[in-house]
């Protein structure tokens, strides 16, 4: 009200006879017809919904804007099956087929989008990723399939690709060889699509941190947590040390979880760890022992040992 009582007087005729439009934001001169304002913001108070009745008929906006789905969310429905029920048979008849029509998916990106992201969505609760890594993992193929980067390249190992690069951009810890698993594509495959599709869109993506990946295989193995906080520190002192660069953050994490498992008395083999962080016995093996050389732990090691005798 207290936006309608600025507006005194129309500004085409003078007169004062204006009537406020809440329902479409606007306000409208009674005498000649002149819309003074539209677009308003409405200030009062929002309603609340206590059931499903109530709210659907005082609910203003639908679903977010999502790239999940391949019209973003943004398409809407003829009728539901209960509104076709009411209907006669010739008007029931007529309803179905312009239902079917709807569904029917005209270019062929809305036909490449939605088989992509089912799959993306497969993908994402196989690997039980959070909502907002599938969210701009479809922003990320959406990207690419308007620019032509799926043609001649698999429609799943693209998908792989845009999934790891937004699991690389929330820092969500997941390995190629667990997206390699879940999408069925070799891991090579996934590795080049990835290069590819984030050198193409201009995505800039930060080296992963090796410590990103301490907790889940810490969980795998059922170790302590002061064995998990050695390791980050551990970590830690390496790349002070410039022990990480160029070497794989999988290899390091598990070799600076392998040595503080030693030094807390929760020995693990160089094989379980290995299998828990996809990667081989020998490059456990030598991580390994650049940690021991560089940072000097054989020392600390032995001393937990005859603490604990």
């Amino acid at each position: 009200m207290a936006r309608r009582d600025m507006v005194r007087k129309c500004p085409e005729c003078g007169g004062i006879n204006l009537f406020w439009n809440k329902e479409k934001g606007e306000i409208v001169c009674k005498d000649c017809g002149l819309v003074i304002e539209d677009k308003m913001v409405d200030f009062g108070q929002e309603w609340r919904e206590f059931d499903s009745d109530t709210g659907q008929s005082k609910r203003r906006t639908g679903a977010p804007m999502t790239y999940t789905q391949f019209d973003q969310g943004l398409g809407t429905e003829v009728g539901g099956k209960g509104d076709f029920m009411k209907l006669g048979g010739k008007n029931r008849s007529k309803f179905f087929r312009l239902r079917k029509w709807q569904y029917r998916i005209s270019t062929a990106i809305e036909r490449n989008l939605k088989l992509a992201l089912a799959e993306l969505k497969r993908v994402g609760s196989y690997l039980k990723l959070p909502k907002s890594v599938e969210e701009e993992a479809a922003r990320i193929y959406t990207l690419a399939v308007q620019r032509g980067l799926v043609r001649g390249r698999s429609m799943e190992s693209v998908v792989a690709g845009a999934l790891y690069a937004a699991c690389r951009r929330h820092d969500v810890p997941r390995t190629l060889d667990e997206l390699s698993e879940a999408s069925g594509i070799e891991k090579k495959e996934i590795g080049r699509t990835y290069r590819f599709v984030t050198r193409e869109l201009g995505i800039t993506i930060l080296p992963s941190n090796p410590a990103d990946y301490i907790a889940r295989f810490a969980s795998a193995l059922k170790l302590s947590a002061e064995t998990q906080s050695k390791s980050i520190e551990i970590l830690e002192q390496a790349q002070k040390a410039e022990l990480t660069s160029g070497r794989g953050p999988t290899g390091i994490a598990a070799a600076a979880l392998y040595v503080a498992a030693l030094m807390h008395g929760e020995k693990r083999t160089q094989r379980e760890v290995a299998d828990v962080a996809g990667v081989t016995e020998v490059t456990i093996r030598n991580r390994y022992k650049e940690l021991l050389d560089k940072l000097k732990l054989e020392k600390e090691i032995k001393k937990k040992k005859k603490k604990k005798k």
